[in-house]
């Protein structure tokens, strides 16, 4: 994965942590987003799939992934 990817998907995460509900708290919700922004992106680089539309690509696999892990943390912390 090109650099670009890498820091969008950590620009992404943030972002999409910052939009969820705050209720971890804004930072713990942030670093989640990020962490699973970057997972999706890891693993989609492992698999060796392309991620299709360029920027936009990763807008939407960042996101995806962030909300991921923020409603799984949510699922573990009932």
């Amino acid at each position: 994965m090109e650099s670009v990817g890498w820091i969008s998907a950590i620009i992404i995460g943030g972002l999409a942590g910052w939009l969820m509900e705050a209720r971890y708290g804004i930072f713990l919700n942030i670093v989640l987003g990020i962490v699973g922004s970057v997972v999706a992106s890891a693993i989609l680089a492992q698999f060796h799939l392309e991620v299709v539309g360029g920027r936009l690509g990763y807008f939407v696999t960042g996101f995806l992934g962030a909300c991921l892990l923020i409603f799984l943390a949510r699922l573990v912390r009932r």
